[in-house]
């Protein structure tokens, strides 16, 4: 059984007549005749009543015209979906990024997006630097909004750049750096540190030792967290003070001080990523949406 069996067994129930169907369908009547026969021999089961003077249904006919109509919607459904996913305005993107880096940036992309390009899906997944090189590498996710990271994590992908993030330092609000409006690196020193996760997120630390270097002190340590939730809760308690970007406070929320650093260090470098070899339109479509805003 093939689909032109469905196309014409349902134009010639709908038309209960084989003369109008072929003219329809554009074939010739005898051949239209030869393939409702085959179908039914296929079957096993009569399909119309030949007897009468017009081609009706029997109940077997009854029923297959409905399973076969909606076989012939779905089909058609998948085509249409097929062919919106081939010129990027349908089907699903996955695209992984870091909350307290994108909150001004995200929402503002998502709209135009969407607006742009309703039919296509965007999965948002909340991830780990090191989750999100993973995921593009492993072809789970089409981008990433990230941190810009070594080069030789990033052989087989393109980073663009969108926004630098000038490094400010978050504390407690009773902690007593709160009160002070710029915040020197020699202040950080005499503090106990808290920090992203070195294994998860691995330019981060890699910029912590670069930037104390040069004082030839390193900070204190004195917890590792995997994710900026976990982070805020811990400065929240007390148990140090953290470098962070510029607009964390946006994330924050009131529950902790953000001040600026001075003299201003090396900025973190906001961007996204993706694989050289991306295919998806509907992925490039949003990595072009993306890099309106860049600044």
């Amino acid at each position: 059984m093939e689909l032109r069996h469905l196309r014409y067994f349902v134009a010639v129930a709908e038309e209960e007549n084989v003369t109008r169907a072929a003219a329809r369908l554009h074939v010739s009547q005898p051949s239209l005749s030869r393939q409702i026969r085959d179908l039914e021999e296929e079957l096993e089961v009569p399909l119309f009543d030949h007897g009468a003077r017009s081609l009706k249904l029997t109940e077997a006919g009854r029923v297959f015209l409905t399973e076969a109509t909606e076989v012939l919607e779905r089909i058609r459904k998948a085509v249409e979906t097929v062919q919106a996913a081939a010129g990027g305005s349908g089907g699903e993107i996955h695209v992984g990024f870091a909350p307290s880096l994108n909150v001004h940036i995200l929402p503002d992309v998502l709209r135009r997006y969407q607006q742009a390009f309703p039919g296509v899906k965007v999965r948002l997944h909340d991830l780990s630097t090191r989750e999100m090189l993973e995921g593009l590498h492993e072809g789970s996710l089409q981008a990433a909004l990230m941190i810009k990271t070594s080069p030789d994590t990033e052989v087989d992908l393109i980073f663009q750049e969108v926004k630098k993030f000038a490094i400010c330092v978050a504390v407690s609000p009773s902690h007593r750096l709160a009160n002070v409006s710029t915040i020197e690196i020699d202040d950080i020193l005499n503090q106990e540190l808290v920090i992203y996760s070195r294994s998860e997120y691995p330019e981060y630390y890699e910029w912590l030792e670069s930037l104390f270097s040069a004082s030839g002190r390193q900070p204190k340590v004195v917890e590792e967290h995997e994710g900026s939730t976990s982070l805020i809760a811990a400065l929240e308690a007390g148990q140090g003070v953290a470098l962070v970007q510029e607009g964390f406070e946006c994330f924050s929320g009131p529950r902790l001080i953000v001040r600026p650093l001075s003299p201003p260090p090396p900025p973190f470098i906001g961007g996204i990523a993706w694989r050289k070899d991306l295919k998806s339109p509907a992925a490039k479509n949003f990595i072009e949406t993306v890099l309106l805003d860049k600044n």
